[in-house]
């Protein structure tokens, strides 16, 4: 194994089983904790084995496990965005070591360069149903690949890539948007995916497939990467797996292909899913998807890809079942009886999604059948297991549990055609899980954690020296990036930070496909709009692997120069006085004004600034909480489920 593994605070935490504070802590009470070796200054990384003798010399060491180091040694393989492509080939070795053991006996006892130049063309040999290109040469070193073939040895090769899996999502949470386990599972029960062949058009790393209990799944993902993960899982498990890469809209690797399910968690919001050249479509049966109706698209794509009488289980954004461009279309559902009902799941069921998602329960109807004369509603929320019972009841013509009634769809057929379960069905009642008090608890517990920053008065204004970004630049204390003027980042492979991701704080929601003159952030750069305004704001990265989009500049410390948080509020100033003069010129970031001050005292400044924009964001998701809880108190108290305290 390589000595030049490195780590950062969340691995040392997990390898010692303590809090990421702990570790912050250590760094500052410990002379002898070990130095940065790599990362930035706000995300430093430290070399494995110091970390791993610092902890045996303060009796804290935790031995690492064989899974952890081989972790570690595939994310020192090369950079973030290159980690799925490095988990994917750890995949295919697990592959050609469980269907070739004897191969790969022969190959471990050639010296380790040899085997290194074989290994490639015998994996491509043995695994030949991979989405993608095999790998042509081997990038880990040796030992690396000999510590996973000890590991497939001691885990088996499922727990051995399900672990690695485990970490690779870990780490990109904010990017690899995984259908959660519960909700997953609730969308195969709904669409009666056991033993039959499923199809998922958009299958990420495979979630909805493996919880499906199909006897064949077939997918398909616009990331190879991605691709390349759900087909490696499902293979190790020994189902019968076919699976592709490309958009499913524009390029349907099974177009004409008839299956029994469909279960389906596609990209929302997608303006670029291909309106232009999809007009004239045969899948639209039930009308031409508007341009801002994606989802629509999806829904009418998992149709037709169902057998008569089969069943469809799409995740919709809430807002879908009454935006006022697609009633005609789920008009047209309702009256051909594919619409069959609506779940609606609680806030956070769909990671792509800031609302409550909701389920479209979808069959596609026999040819010469009656259509149906209702449409099952579900206010489920948290409660996943009512959901599943409300529709086996509305299928055996049984009683319905609470929060669940079924609605004529003569009398949905209205102007609006809204569909929306929490405007047409009561909430559960008070004697079963609220979801007032939980959000009662965050509300709490935001004012808690609101920390309302301390400035002190001066008597007497202090005048400082100023500089400027453009200077600053010029000495070699920032570099100045600045991606592509125009890029789609509507769709692609790779994430990307756009202005709006900027303003709330949240993780890249932007996809863009692999082209020249991509930037990837890293943690301890500063992002700024390459215009400032009042409605967006300087950002330092916390964390990196995406890349910078349009309309945005990044900015490159010296961290032993210029402080990020420093330069950050710097930046914010500049922006929010030309909106405070009442200028109707903007200002360039690149020219802001910043004091020319010693890196000590851009610390305390950096600091201050920290607090401010910290206390920002906290009041953003302090408001978004309260409107819930009060929306949440008004319903209650007038359906009957809340009283006053």
């Amino acid at each position: 194994m390589r000595d030049d593994v490195m780590v950062n605070a969340a691995d040392i935490a997990r390898i010692a089983d303590v809090g990421r504070a702990a570790v912050s802590n250590w760094r500052k009470r410990f002379d002898d904790f070990p130095k940065p070796i790599g990362g930035t200054a706000t995300s430093p990384a430290f070399s494995l084995a110091e970390v791993e003798q610092w902890l045996r010399r303060h009796d804290r060491y935790v031995e690492v496990s064989p899974l952890e180091r081989v972790w570690q040694g595939l994310r020192s393989t090369g950079d973030d965005l290159r980690l799925g492509e490095a988990v994917g080939n750890t995949g295919q070795f697990l592959l050609y070591l469980m269907r070739d053991e004897a191969g790969w006996r022969k190959l471990a006892r050639l010296p380790d360069e040899e085997m290194l130049i074989r290994l490639p063309s015998a994996m491509a040999e043995v695994v030949t149903e991979l989405p993608g290109e095999s790998p042509r040469e081997v990038r880990v070193d040796a030992s690396q690949v000999r510590a996973i073939a000890d590991l497939c040895r001691d885990l088996g090769p499922v727990d051995a890539f399900d672990g690695i899996c485990e970490r690779y999502v870990d780490a990109h949470s904010r990017r690899l948007l995984a259908t959660p386990d519960d909700v997953a599972a609730l969308m195969a029960a709904l669409a009666a995916t056991a033993g039959g062949t499923v199809l998922d058009p958009s299958c990420g790393i495979g979630t909805l497939l493996l919880a499906s209990g199909a006897t064949r799944a077939i997918g398909q993902d616009i990331s190879v990467s991605a691709s390349r993960l759900t087909a490696i899982r499902l293979l190790l498990r020994g189902m019968n797996a076919v699976i592709r890469s490309g958009d499913s809209l524009r390029a349907d690797a099974f177009a004409g292909e008839r299956v029994d399910a469909v279960v389906c968690n596609p990209p929302f919001n997608d303006r670029g899913w291909g309106y232009e050249e999809l007009a004239n479509d045969p899948r639209w049966e039930y009308g031409l998807p508007p341009r801002g109706e994606s989802e629509l698209a999806w829904v009418q794509h998992c149709l037709s890809h169902v057998r008569p009488g089969g069943l469809a289980v799409v995740m919709m954004p809430g807002v879908a079942s009454s935006r006022r461009p697609g009633r005609r279309i789920r008009g047209n559902l309702l009256r051909a009886g594919a619409l069959r009902a609506i779940v609606t799941l609680s806030v956070g069921a769909a990671p792509a999604s800031s609302g409550a998602p909701d389920l479209w329960v979808l069959r596609r109807p026999i040819p010469g059948d009656s259509p149906p004369s209702d449409l099952l509603m579900i206010n489920a929320g948290e409660d996943l297991a009512l959901a599943e019972a409300a529709w086996r009841a509305y299928n055996d013509q049984t009683d319905l549990p609470s929060a669940a009634r079924t609605m004529r769809i003569i009398d949905l057929l209205d102007e609006e055609v809204a569909l929306s379960p929490t405007h047409r069905v009561p909430p559960q009642p008070q004697s079963e899980p609220s979801a007032f008090p939980r959000v009662r608890e965050e509300a709490v517990a935001a004012l808690a954690k609101l920390s309302v920053p301390e400035l002190i008065p001066l008597t007497r204004r202090r005048d400082l020296p100023m500089t400027n970004v453009g200077e600053l630049a010029r000495a070699g204390v920032v570099t100045i990036l600045q991606g592509p003027i125009k890029l789609n980042v509507e769709r692609g492979p790779h994430p990307v930070l756009t202005t709006k991701d900027l303003f709330f704080d949240r993780a890249p929601t932007g996809r863009a496909e692999d082209e020249e003159g991509l930037i990837t952030v890293e943690p301890g750069d500063v992002v700024a709009p390459m215009i400032a305004r009042s409605d967006t704001v300087p950002r330092v990265i916390r964390e990196g692997g995406a890349a910078l989009g349009p309309q945005l500049l990044l900015f490159r410390l010296d961290a032993e120069r210029l402080d990020p948080y420093f330069l950050a509020g710097c930046l914010r100033v500049t922006g929010e006085s030309s909106i405070r003069l009442g200028s109707s010129a903007r200002v360039d970031p690149r020219r802001a004004q910043l004091p020319r001050l010693p890196i000590e005292e851009q610390r305390v400044y950096g600091e201050a600034f920290r607090r401010l924009l910290d206390f920002e964001n906290e009041l953003r998701r302090l408001r978004a909480v309260g409107d819930d809880l009060v929306r949440l108190g008004f319903d209650g108290l007038l359906d009957g489920t809340l009283e006053s305290g």
